[in-house]
């Protein structure tokens, strides 16, 4: 419990709770409702904000926001947790279909999630960086699932794992449009599908 520094200011709406884990119970809300948004990169050199557009601009107070390919579809939707509105909003990926690769990692000597491993995938022309960390936010947290979007590329010429433990695996020609598992030590790839 924190005292008010002050007596607030009831001209300019101000309000005070001692203990912030009671601010919904005593009738207040820490939200302005801003719109959210949502941006598509252009080429890596603009980006496009394409809220109306997709309707992803809801002003439900939307505090973390995980993309994870909820249809299995090899194309990532976008899970918005939000504190009103609507607890949970998911948007659908409905953009044209292009090339992808979905990465699970599973750890032996390192942890059995893969967690901090760097994945580095050659695609075309392209070299696509990608390190296990799951994405954490207000309620919410992301998978430990690599995505890579591969464009128009159906394969990778290149695929590098480095583990935690210093180990490193690399597998050529990898197949896309599908969700692969690398065990760490095992050169084989297995397919995910099904899980």
């Amino acid at each position: 419990m924190v005292p008010a520094p002050r007596l607030p200011d009831k001209r300019l709406d101000e309000w005070w709770v001692e203990n912030p884990w009671m601010i919904a119970t005593r009738g207040f809300n820490l939200s302005s409702y801003e719109r959210n948004r949502t941006y598509l990169n252009v080429g890596g050199t603009a980006f496009h904000d394409i809220s109306t557009l997709s309707a992803t601009d809801s002003k439900g107070d939307g505090r973390s926001v995980i993309a994870v390919d909820v249809t299995q579809d090899g194309m990532q939707d976008l899970l918005v947790r939000q504190m009103g509105g609507g607890a949970l909003l998911v948007f659908e990926n409905r953009f044209p279909e292009a090339g992808w690769l979905t990465v699970t990692l599973r750890g032996d000597t390192s942890n059995t999630a893969g967690i901090g491993a760097r994945v580095i995938a050659e695609v075309a022309s392209r070299t696509l960086r990608r390190e296990v960390y799951p994405h954490n936010g207000n309620n919410a947290q992301g998978p430990t699932d690599l995505h890579l979007g591969l464009g128009d590329a159906r394969k990778l010429a290149r695929l590098t794992v480095h583990w935690p433990s210093g180990a490193s695996q690399t597998f050529e020609d990898v197949q896309g449009n599908r969700h692969i598992e690398i065990r760490e030590g095992d050169p084989t790839l297995r397919d995910a599908a099904g899980r």
